[in-house]
């Protein structure tokens, strides 16, 4: 995050590493406090491209769900994910399944899609022993530390994903497209550019081609928005990555991500996003009762490994279309 030289809102504490953080004082109302200062938080959001309020106190999945609408205009329900996700009531979800012991890599929610996220909302139920923090990273600031010649052929190609829904590995077609209907999953794959076949045992591969680079739709500032990282082989720990492609082949892989006129990218590419990631990823550790609010087009997301329980309650709101994020390629199925 950046750590900006601007003069903080009133309540705001700009602590250098870290996101901004409010602390709140909800008198045991926090959907009464969030909606009076919604305007504030999302004025704060958009300046600094996320924040951290803290003693909301937050303990149960209605009051959180209560606040986030207070604080969104619309949550959107999930579609593509790529790893489960338990959902409550009101549009709401838990954090993704991702082992514990594992770093989930910097991206920007629903970065493959054509119409995505806004806004993130995190709430911590109950945090971690140690670890588990949602580090955050400024996307103007990871596309102007890149490599000129690689932001301009991925601004020309744009990038390519690969994937194929089994039930072992990820979330399966069926809960990422929310139907079992193999017909309306080829609709919504026409309708949303997306290539698909199914295979003689019936899983489903999919191929996309999406923009990399992006304008912020309010502020207009380029951001690097994608998941070439995340969802590339070589950020696969070495062991699982050969265990799948033993089972299930290099062209049959979950997922994986390509240059937009189909080549590899070289894991030397992938190993320089994620030290560039790492180099401008700022952290806070989660307190029980904190709540964040996060721009997903400004701001990139991870999750550190942890010890002990970590529950959190996901939102993902107010949605955007990337044909109105001046994407630098046009989509398709190429």
């Amino acid at each position: 995050m950046s750590s900006s030289s601007r003069v903080a809102p009133p309540g705001v504490d700009l602590h250098p590493g870290t996101p901004p953080i409010l602390l709140a004082d909800p008198a045991g109302d926090p959907p009464g406090w969030a909606a009076e200062h919604r305007d504030t938080l999302r004025a704060i959001v958009t300046e600094h491209g996320a924040v951290l309020i803290r003693g909301l106190g937050l303990r149960d999945p209605a009051q959180t769900t209560a606040v986030f609408h207070h604080l969104a205009t619309d949550l959107m329900t999930e579609k593509e994910a790529f790893a489960s996700r338990r959902t409550y009531p009101g549009g709401v979800y838990s954090s993704s399944t991702w082992p514990a012991n594992q770093q989930m890599c910097m991206h920007h929610e629903l970065s493959y899609t054509l119409q995505f996220p806004s806004l993130l909302l995190f709430a911590c139920l109950r945090a971690p022993t140690t670890g588990g923090a949602t580090g955050l990273a400024d996307a103007p600031a990871i596309l102007d530390a890149l490599p000129p010649e690689l932001v301009d052929r991925f601004t020309r190609e744009g990038w390519l994903l690969t994937r194929t829904y089994n039930h072992e590995i990820g979330a399966p077609y069926t809960e990422a497209f929310g139907t079992e209907d193999r017909a309306a999953i080829e609709h919504y794959c026409r309708a949303n550019a997306i290539a698909f076949q199914w295979q003689p045992d019936g899983t489903l591969r999919t191929r996309q081609h999406r923009s990399a680079i992006v304008r912020h739709p309010i502020t207009g500032r380029r951001s690097w928005f994608n998941q070439i990282a995340f969802l590339n082989q070589w950020t696969i720990d070495p062991e699982i990555r050969d265990y799948l492609i033993d089972v299930y082949g290099a062209d049959a892989l979950p997922f994986n991500t390509h240059y937009g006129n189909g080549d590899p990218i070289s894991a030397d590419v992938i190993h320089l996003l994620n030290k560039t990631y790492d180099a401008h990823t700022a952290r806070e550790p989660w307190q029980a009762g904190d709540l964040m609010l996060v721009d997903n087009i400004r701001t990139a997301h991870n999750r550190d490994p942890y010890h002990g329980p970590r529950d959190m309650l996901v939102a993902l709101a107010d949605p955007v279309r990337l044909a109105d994020c001046s994407p630098t390629v046009d989509v398709s199925t190429r």
